[in-house]
């Protein structure tokens, strides 16, 4: 079972970028199988159709505008995925759209697809996430993370930098 964990979004415009931040935490703090690709996706849209349509299961990480308060955090799967990335306003979102449309239309669609998201507080110009997001950052670490336990993945957590048993 191939399991793709995919995190969009255009860094340079704050919260739109959440979804690769959450993928560098995943690639700092846990090591994954063989079987597991976490992947930043950025903005590259349709390029991307060979990882999904690799996968028998895809979780998506993503800024999603859902109208609700910044930095609440949602679950969405099958069908309710595309139809909250068609209410976006970025780079990205018309491709990640196409991305899952022309995977089902070639009948290559992963049987399981999940959405992990949060409801940004400040698309503007910047690298960094607003305090709002940033805020929810572990939460939604911790249910992506949740999820993956949920079909079988076991990521072993890396020893904290921090750690003064760790050798080097």
């Amino acid at each position: 079972m191939k399991t793709l964990v995919l995190g969009v979004g255009n860094i340079l415009l704050s919260d739109e970028g959440v979804g690769v931040h959450l993928i560098r935490l995943l690639r700092e703090r846990y090591d994954f199988p063989p079987e597991v690709e976490i992947l930043d996706g950025g903005t590259l849209g349709l390029d991307l159709l060979p990882y999904v349509e690799a996968a028998n299961r895809l979780l998506i990480v993503d800024a999603v505008q859902m109208d609700a308060l910044p930095g609440t955090v949602v679950r969405l799967e099958g069908e309710e995925v595309p139809a909250v990335l068609s209410l976006k306003y970025s780079p990205h979102q018309v491709g990640l759209s196409d991305l899952l449309a022309a995977a089902r239309l070639l009948g290559r669609s992963p049987p399981e697809v999940v959405l992990w998201g949060i409801q940004p507080a400040s698309l503007e110009v910047g690298l960094e996430l607003s305090p709002t997001v940033a805020a929810q950052a572990e939460t939604l670490l911790r249910n992506v993370l949740a999820e993956l336990q949920r079909w079988g993945v076991r990521p072993l957590e890396k020893p904290s930098r921090d750690d003064p048993h760790q050798e080097g």
